[in-house]
């Protein structure tokens, strides 16, 4: 059980939590511990942000493209913001002023001649910075245009798995509006735990539970999530629609869209300047998306028989709706009507009393639209049934007060196991065996990465106290006077009579805890059943077999 608890007295760097783009390409991976980053030493994440925020973004540089329409300069950061197929363009991201259909004649003055010319050209013309990471797996180098993104953790001190109530995070029990099968319900789970992903949370655990009464529930726990973010992407169903009129031209999910533009690549972000209003400030963001073919050829059917107003757009505008509600109205150029667009921009406000308020309000819009258009909608309504929210500062002070408790707890049951039978070598066997009794039950957690939280450490105080009542049976059974007569296998015996007898009427009385309360007190159930299970079979018959040895001369 040590083993698997693998305690660690010193820990050396910072544990990865999640990492995308560049640095996963390179090899880095979550849980890889970060012991140097170019070159610095890092011994804590506060280290790691400082550095990375000393790191400077490469800067834009300006390019000058000529095509068959026209000759434009625009900037560009770690990619030219346009696709070309058989030197024909055919996607454009956001702020690129190329039109889609021409032709690629030259990229600063140099000739074109096919598509393998234009990937070394930007290859030339890309700039990136240089890092590299040392970890405890070995060294990562790496080349990037952008920062990398890569966010951190203290590293973990033992193999034992923290809850929610001691690191911190949120948790949600939700109800589905109408019962499922197992496996609508599996297919729910990996939607919501997908969403999550893309969103950027990490520590995420989701389960299916049942009551008593079979009702099925999902327990969702986020570390890191706040309330507000939780709401947002799990109660609401997600149905994301684009419609023309009453026609839906696509949806939400990877049927409908093949590739949603995220970071800050340039063909996603906040289109400047943010504006005043009379209720404060409004930002507007934007963001690029590709379209499935079946998705295009219904935009160009939609679109063939609206008529062109007198300003060059048409009549009728994209209307787009999540879970039923107006989130924006983009305008249809006349140069699409009837035409299978695959690229389309994505806007939307976000509002605040100042421009930081509408900035952020606005980011954060973006970044639920975006995560909907990626995972497309749940099948289900979710209501949400209970809503936990503890800080990490909270969860730090729950570890001390239990580590405080457990050290007062014992010096107590060993002061009165003192005071009634007057011998250290009957106390310091029961102390030994309620430590025993504890590492077994942290080490079985750790082996099957249960996570540890308030209920479970309420289940190990459960064990360890029907543990010292069991060996006080023991001990009483083998010091009981008028039956010197008996041999010690006979008092050991009629010791266990009665621990089993104890151990079978918990255990029942746990087992209903497994499902009360949708599991939500399911931690004291296992770790109650682990401890006396391990009690039973392992450490009192060792206590017993102590005793017969320590007071057989009495």
């Amino acid at each position: 059980m040590l083993l698997a608890i693998n305690p660690k007295f010193s820990t050396k760097g910072i544990q990865v939590r999640s990492v995308s783009g560049d640095a996963f390409d390179a090899g880095l991976r979550e849980n890889d511990i970060i012991l140097s980053f170019n070159k610095i030493e890092i011994n804590n994440p506060e280290e790691f942000i400082n550095i990375l925020s000393q790191q400077q973004p490469l800067k834009e540089q300006e390019i000058k493209v000529e095509t068959s329409a026209k000759e434009v300069s625009f900037k560009i950061l770690d990619s030219l913001g346009f696709k070309t197929k058989n030197l024909t363009i055919i996607s454009v991201e956001k702020n690129i002023p190329l039109e889609i259909n021409s032709t690629l004649i030259s990229v600063n003055n140099k000739e074109v001649k096919n598509d393998n010319d234009l990937i070394k050209i930007e290859s030339q013309l890309i700039k990136k910075a240089r890092y590299q990471i040392t970890t405890n797996k070995g060294e990562i180098i790496f080349l990037s245009s952008k920062i990398p993104d890569i966010t951190v953790k203290d590293t973990e001190k033992s193999n034992i798995k923290k809850g929610l109530d001691l690191v911190g995070g949120t948790r949600v029990l939700l109800k589905p509006e109408i019962n499922l099968e197992e496996r609508d319900v599996e297919s729910l789970t990996k939607i919501l735990s997908n969403r999550l992903d893309i969103y950027g949370l990490s520590d995420i655990r989701i389960r299916p539970a049942k009551d008593l009464s079979g009702n099925i529930f999902i327990l969702a726990e986020i570390a890191g999530a706040t309330k507000e973010e939780v709401k947002s992407l799990i109660a609401q169903q997600g149905k994301f629609e684009a419609k023309v009129g009453n026609d839906t031209v696509f949806e939400g999910g990877k049927k409908d869209i093949t590739f949603v533009c995220r970071g800050d690549g340039g063909c996603s972000g906040i289109v400047p300047p943010c504006r005043q209003t009379s209720e404060g400030s409004s930002c507007t963001f934007e963001f690029q998306i590709r379209l499935s073919p079946d998705a295009a050829k219904k935009h160009a059917l939609i679109t063939r028989d609206i008529p062109v107003s007198l300003d060059g757009y048409l009549e009728k505008d994209l209307e787009l709706f999540l879970d039923n509600e107006l989130v924006d109205k983009l305008r249809i150029s006349s140069s699409l009507k009837g035409q299978e667009a695959t690229s389309i921009a994505i806007s939307g406000p976000g509002f605040g009393q100042d421009q930081e308020s509408a900035y952020q309000d606005a980011l954060k819009k973006m970044d639920k639209l975006q995560t909907v258009l990626i995972t497309g909608s749940l099948p289900q309504k979710l209501e949400i049934i209970k809503l936990d929210s503890i800080s990490p500062l909270l969860g730090e002070e729950f570890t001390k007060n239990i580590i405080l408790t457990t050290f007062f707890a014992f010096l107590g049951v060993l002061t009165i196991m003192y005071i009634r039978y007057r011998k250290l070598k009957i106390v310091l066997p029961i102390l030994l065996t309620m430590l025993s009794e504890i590492i077994i039950i942290l080490g079985f957690a750790a082996l099957i990465q249960w996570n540890l939280d308030l209920v479970s450490i309420a289940g190990i105080i459960v064990a360890v106290g029907t543990g010292v009542d069991a060996q006080i049976v023991i001990v009483d059974e083998t010091l009981k006077k008028g039956q010197k007569y008996l041999n010690w296998k006979t008092k050991i015996k009629n010791a266990f009579f009665i621990i089993f007898s104890a151990f079978a009427t918990t255990t029942v009385a746990m087992l209903p805890l497994w499902y009360a309360g949708a599991g939500l007190v399911r931690g004291l159930a296992f770790t109650t059943i682990v401890g006396i299970t391990a009690g039973v079979f392992i450490t009192r018959p060792a206590f017993g077999k102590i005793m017969e040895k320590l007071l057989e001369e009495e």
